[in-house]
Parts: C-alpha cells; structure tokens; sequence
C-alpha cells in the first residue's frame, strides 16, 4: 500500500500544499455543516412533538415548583 496522499494529482509542491490545505478545510467545514443540520432537524423534530401534545400539558402547572431558586426578602425595618 503506497502513502501517495496527492488527492489533485499535481506535481507543484507548493500548489499541492495550498490544495490539500484548502482539500482538509472543506472537509472540516463540511463535518460541521453535518453536525449543525443534524442538531437543527433533532430540535425541528423536538417542536414537532410538542405541537403533538395537547393544549392541557402546555398549560400544567410545574411538576417541580421548589426547584427554582427563591432569594430571601430584604429586610427593610432595620436601620
């Protein structure tokens, strides 16, 4: 098996960095393209399920009501 890694069939060295440069940006930019459609079409399909649920479950009180964080009053009788 040879390392031939010449991906443009060019004999300029230096064009060929430049192209095998430029070959590896595109393939990162087209892994992060896929990455950044994958995540839009999880949370489309996330609206979409909630657009399923009826109108009651939207309007329901917080199955956790003591979760948030509730700061204490000031106390403003003191001087």
């Amino acid at each position: 098996m040879s390392d031939n890694n010449d991906y443009l069939r060019t004999g300029d060295q230096t064009f060929r960095l430049r192209a095998d440069v430029f070959l590896l940006m595109m393939k990162g930019a087209g892994y992060a393209a896929i990455v950044c459609v994958g995540f839009g079409l999880f949370m489309w399909a996330l609206y979409g399920i909630g657009l399923l649920l009826p109108d009651e479950a939207r309007e329901a009180d917080d199955p956790t009501p003591f979760s948030a964080y509730e700061a204490p009053l000031a106390d403003t009788t003191r001087t």
